[in-house]
């Protein structure tokens, strides 16, 4: 497929806190994210916001001056939570309904995207990365089961890692410590098989790039 005008496309995304190191190892760990799943030599820029509701706010600055920069803005936040089948393809209303969020008029739900329930949860679809990652001591049997990972809350996953961790070799799991460096070490096509919202996110990027 040829594509005769290239979009600036931004992908504001929760994650790096309030610490610039973060927020570069953040940067760093999504475009590899994004590169391996197939953008290579068309990558979206990638914006480190910090929270979760300092990405909407980027957000919506950039839909607000869209029409003067060019530029094509998606939203990537943690759902935080469950997403019932009815906001699957809807992630503005569910934002909506659960953060009330008040969404401008321009925005469209192609561009906004979840992760859910946290970035975190990315990490079970590909044990084999997080067994060679923690080295000796890592319990995979302590991480939380399931057939559809999204379905797994926040909490197990959370406490999963840190129990499935806490004896290994690069000790308890830490968010600081190890996440962003955990997201370069996965597969991201293992996690695009796992999570539909991933797969979604592949597709709608895959149309503007």
């Amino acid at each position: 497929m040829v594509r005769s005008i290239r979009n600036t496309v931004k992908i504001y995304i929760e994650g790096g806190g309030e610490q610039e190191h973060l927020k570069r190892e953040c940067r760093k760990a999504f475009s590899s994210f994004f590169d391996k799943i197939g953008f290579r030599g068309r990558m979206p820029r990638v914006v480190a916001c910090g929270s979760r509701n300092e990405a909407f706010r980027d957000y919506c600055i950039s839909l607000k001056t869209s029409q003067s920069t060019g530029e094509l803005a998606f939203l990537l936040v943690d759902s935080e939570g469950p997403v019932d089948a009815a906001f699957c393809n809807r992630p503005g209303q569910y934002l909506r309904t659960h953060e009330s969020w008040n969404m401008p008029r321009n925005a469209q739900d192609e561009q906004i995207h979840l992760m859910i329930q946290c970035m975190e949860s990315w990490f079970l679809a590909d044990i084999d990365a997080l067994r060679e990652f923690f080295g000796n001591g890592f319990r995979e049997g302590s991480l939380p089961r399931g057939s559809n990972i999204e379905d797994i809350s926040k909490t197990d996953i959370l406490d999963g890692l840190k129990n499935a961790s806490g004896s290994s070799y690069k000790g308890k799991y830490g968010k600081a410590a190890h996440s962003f460096k955990l997201l370069e070490k996965v597969d991201p096509q293992k996690v695009k098989i796992a999570f539909p919202s991933v797969n979604r996110l592949h597709e709608e990027l895959d149309k503007v790039l």
